[in-house]
């Protein structure tokens, strides 16, 4: 089974955790090639990274691909989230983890960041 893990910082801020979970809903909704589409977060908020990881597991996951909703390459995505995966992978070395891109490595970018500006002079 193919499972998609969206990866969040997490807040305190609960409307901030509620977007995540909204945006997987989304995700859900769109044509895709995952049996599941979950999300976690890297601290402050539940679930965890690896508790997102153990879940994907319990549905019976032979593959999950771990998506960064992060716009740069920091600490976060360079060494706390790959640590987070290896901690799990260790222990489930059957089932494959992978890390997709962080989100600002899309080629779109540039162009949703001119998207949301002209939405500014709309407003």
């Amino acid at each position: 089974m193919n499972f998609l893990l969206l990866i969040a910082h997490g807040s305190n801020r609960s409307e901030s955790n509620m977007e995540i979970a909204s945006l997987c809903k989304r995700l859900r909704a769109l044509p895709h090639d995952y049996d599941h589409i979950d999300h976690a977060f890297l601290e402050i908020a539940s679930p965890s990274i690896p508790d997102g990881l153990h879940a994907a597991l319990q549905k019976g996951a032979t593959r999950i691909t771990v998506l960064p909703y992060f716009l740069a390459a920091g600490k976060h995505v360079v060494n706390d989230i790959p640590a987070e995966i290896k901690q799990v992978q260790d222990k489930h070395p059957r089932v494959q983890i992978i890390m997709a891109p962080y989100l600002g490595l899309a080629d779109s970018i540039p162009e949703l960041l001119l998207q949301q500006a002209a939405a500014a002079k709309q407003a």
